[in-house]
């Protein structure tokens, strides 16, 4: 079963991590889903593809009502995120209510046409779970799909940045959901986001963005999260990363 940790609690108001399947299949990428409960309604981050889905029904079911998920949010357009949205609109209802950026409603809806999209414009916006607590989703396009953003908790001081700060981490070394080296644990995010980081100048917008803001914990759909000081540690590692690896094959590529 998915394992799952409190990041943040305070009363009904609560941030779940879903993650490390000791089961899950070795060809499926490892993902993190996140969680976020209030008293009135619960929203599922990026809440995962069709492999994942079992699993994470079963782990689920165990911390929340099914009946209070009210909202989805997808970071962007990816399997890894979508494509068990018609599984969770068959245990959640047709009023859930499904969040994801104006670019990709046309392309999730070939995972599920008749979902109730709620387009996400490129400034971002917010979602109000209950009076007392509200998310709000922040741009983070290009980093890496063009239509990408985070989402960040003022009140629990939680940022969900999706594929940035994703790390591919080998199953032995997942003794904790949080980053405990992180000198060490660079080496399993340098190649990812050296290649799926697509854009430089939005890169820098992100970091900027992300350091006027109170963050405690920033977790990525992959890998292990950051916590107190590791999250300006990856920020100060981040803002100096050569993006875009790959465009050397443009150079090598055969023509004839």
């Amino acid at each position: 079963m998915l394992k799952c940790t409190t990041l943040w609690q305070q009363g009904e108001h609560r941030w779940l991590a879903f993650g490390q399947d000791p089961e899950r299949p070795g060809n499926v990428i490892d993902t993190n889903q996140l969680v976020v409960t209030s008293d009135a309604g619960t929203i599922l981050l990026d809440p995962g593809g069709i492999e994942v889905f079992p699993a994470m029904v079963a782990a689920l079911s165990q911390e929340v009502p099914i009946g209070s998920i009210k909202h989805l949010f997808f970071s962007h357009q990816d399997p890894d995120v979508s494509s068990a949205l018609p599984l969770w609109r068959q245990v959640c209802g047709d009023d859930l209510a499904v969040h994801v950026s104006w670019m990709w409603t046309g392309f999730v809806s070939h995972f599920d046409r008749n979902a109730a999209f709620q387009p996400i414009a490129d400034p971002g916006g917010d979602v109000a779970l209950s009076p007392a607590v509200r998310l709000k989703f922040l741009p983070a396009h290009y980093l890496h799909s063009c239509g990408n953003f985070s989402v960040y908790d003022p009140k629990a001081k939680v940022l969900f940045s999706g594929d940035i700060g994703a790390a591919l981490v080998p199953p032995g070394e997942q003794t904790s959901m949080f980053v405990t080296n992180f000198a060490n644990h660079v080496g399993y995010m340098d190649a990812f986001h050296r290649r799926w980081m697509g854009d430089g100048r939005a890169r820098d917008k992100w970091v900027a963005m992300v350091r006027r803001l109170a963050v405690d914990i920033l977790a990525p759909q992959h890998g292990l999260f950051f916590h107190g000081d590791d999250v300006g540690r990856f920020l100060d590692w981040l803002e100096t990363l050569p993006l875009g690896s790959g465009c050397e094959a443009y150079d090598q590529a055969s023509l004839l």
